[in-house]
């Protein structure tokens, strides 16, 4: 399992270096010790932890499941290309594929999309940490 650092220093690292007023990063250094006496800070620790563990898993399954996901949405992107195409030989039938796509999109329900952009986000946050603590090249 990987170590994280208490997010606490990490903030306080933050407030440091972003705020250079010293009443305004008193206040929001006096924030984020709020945030951790309510437990935010350790639920967003376990979460973080979990994700990072994932991404490291020797599962293939579990390690590239995300990076799964950013392909499909990279093939949508590159569907353009051939729709464009479509729609300077015949606007309609482009419409159709256009129609027909949004009706398929708008059938996901709302849930499902939050919980993909959760992941993503999770994922490039446990990418961004492995980064910057050097374990990956």
């Amino acid at each position: 399992m990987v170590q994280l650092l208490p997010l606490i220093e990490i903030g306080s690292k933050l407030i440091d270096k972003l705020i250079p007023d010293p009443e305004a990063k008193a206040k929001a250094q006096l924030e984020l010790l709020k945030l951790e006496q309510q437990g935010q800070l350790e639920d967003m620790r376990v979460r973080l932890t979990a994700i990072v563990a994932e991404a490291q898993s020797s599962d293939p399954w579990t390690s590239r499941a995300r990076p799964s996901f950013l392909y499909v949405v990279y093939l949508l992107i590159l569907w353009s290309l051939p729709m464009g195409i479509i729609a300077a030989a015949s606007p309609e039938t482009a419409q159709q594929i256009a129609d027909g796509a949004k009706a398929w999109l708008n059938a996901i329900p709302e849930s499902l999309i939050e919980l993909f952009m959760f992941v993503m986000l999770g994922y490039i946050g446990g990418r961004s940490y492995e980064k910057v603590k050097g374990a990956t090249k």
